[in-house]
């Protein structure tokens, strides 16, 4: 058990003691019928705007967000990025933030449309 959630945070980028990804949409692994129109990334704390970043890439490793990515006005803690409209495929979402207490950290999930 121990050793299944060790490897369950280090796959969703975690970083104890620092902000962490706590949930995401789409998904992380999700199987999505209709494409989405933006990913968005919650976090546990308030993240600085200059230094955080998401991307999307395709299979073939190219770029399909809008390369709009922002905190929300409203929740500094809402990291999120508008997508180009996308086809039947798995796409990978790359984030970077720092959060106000300075401590970077990142990770990557997929997300597959059927």
């Amino acid at each position: 058990m121990v050793l299944a959630l060790a490897a369950w945070a280090a796959g969703a980028g975690v970083a104890l003691g620092h902000s962490g990804l706590q949930r995401a949409e789409p998904q992380a692994e999700s199987k999505l019928k209709r494409p989405p129109g933006e990913v968005k990334l919650y976090f546990s704390e308030r993240l600085e705007q200059g230094y955080s970043t998401v991307r999307v890439n395709d299979a073939r490793g190219a770029q399909v967000d809008r390369q709009d990515a922002h905190l929300d006005p409203a929740n500094p803690r809402l990291l999120w990025v508008t997508l180009q409209p996308l086809q039947r495929g798995a796409y990978t979402v790359i984030w970077r933030v720092l959060s106000v207490d300075s401590h970077v950290t990142e990770g990557r999930f997929t997300f597959l449309v059927e």
